[in-house]
């Protein structure tokens, strides 16, 4: 089985966390936290940053590291390596998602979040983040 190495930015503003919603693909409609697969030869925090300008025309501050999820899939096995991150700027514009939502800690069960963000979403919900 393949191992696809994948990070995810969990962007914090005002006490509310970015989520996005797949736009095409096999999990369209489905809620993450934005962000992608690792290239060879990246660091995660470089691989982030990239994925972020690719995803939202956008800058981000990469913090500290969060968590790490894992969720087989059809062809392989996904771990997403998730980062504590800040917007550098208001200006997100979605490039591949259909919409995106800033969720506070009550409406983090508002949306329908694919597998490896929903076990994101529960340290989300427990810690003290939001």
């Amino acid at each position: 089985m393949t191992t696809i190495e994948a990070v995810a930015a969990v962007i914090l503003k005002d006490a509310k966390v970015l989520a996005t919603q797949r736009g095409e693909g096999s999990n369209k409609g489905g809620w993450e936290f934005p962000g992608g697969k690792v290239k060879p030869g990246e660091s995660p925090e470089y691989a982030l940053e990239r994925e972020i300008h690719e995803e939202l025309d956008a800058a981000i501050t990469v913090g500290e590291y969060l968590t790490s999820a894992e969720n087989d899939y059809e062809g392989g096995h996904l771990v997403t390596h998730c980062y504590l991150c800040t917007l550098d700027s208001d200006h997100v514009v979605l490039s591949e998602h259909s919409a995106a939502r800033w969720l506070d800690r009550e409406s983090l069960d508002d949306v329908n979040w694919l597998p490896v963000d929903s076990a994101v979403r529960h340290v989300l919900k427990h810690g003290d983040l939001l």
